[in-house]
């Protein structure tokens, strides 16, 4: 794709595969992802960096006590602030079946604050900003997420963040690109 910087590392060779890299290769391969892509097949260069992060992604994705929409929402807005197409593209389509308002994911594409008419929804989308822009909350925000979420939400919240920080790293770093034939939607990148 000559509108991608070229990417900087890809999967291991599948030929050349360790029993340990086959083995999370397949439970990954296996599980609801049904395939190896992007950040983690870059990770199987350290079978057990793929192995703990593959767990904790399955955790953050598919069990937390958040709604999805509210998991789409988070990644979409840490993808956004990363740059992180791959991510962008991955979860722009979950998010809308997730019940995520199509304005909503336009405005964060553009950079602009949506207008949110969900007190869940705009405590993520606030709160995710200020981990990633501040890497902090202030007291006022932090008592409104406990208010608005709980205690447990709040900390699967801040574990899917750090999650799919990770994974925009990744993407970032090792300049992986969207799968296909996607265009950029980041125009100001």
């Amino acid at each position: 794709m000559s509108n991608w910087p070229e990417q900087r590392l890809g999967a291991p060779d599948s030929a050349g595969y360790s029993a340990r890299q086959k083995e999370i290769h397949e439970a990954i391969a296996s599980g609801p992802r049904g395939g190896v892509r992007g950040p983690l097949a870059v990770w199987l260069h350290r079978p057990e960096l793929a192995a703990k992060a593959q767990e904790l992604g399955r955790y953050c994705r598919y069990d937390t006590t958040l709604d999805p929409r509210l998991s789409e929402l988070a990644i979409l807005v840490t993808g956004r602030i990363f740059g992180s197409e791959y991510e962008w593209q991955a979860h722009k389509e979950p998010a809308l079946k997730a019940g995520l308002a199509p304005e909503i994911i336009d405005a964060i594409c553009r950079r602009q604050e949506p207008v949110f008419t969900d007190p869940e929804e705009a405590l993520v989308y606030d709160l995710t900003c200020a981990a990633h822009e501040r890497r902090q909350v202030d007291d006022a925000l932090y008592a409104r997420a406990v208010e608005v979420l709980g205690e447990q939400r709040l900390v699967d919240l801040v574990g899917l963040l750090g999650y799919y920080t990770l994974i925009s790293l990744t993407i970032n770093i090792f300049r992986i690109p969207p799968l296909g034939d996607a265009e950029p939607e980041f125009v100001d990148e």
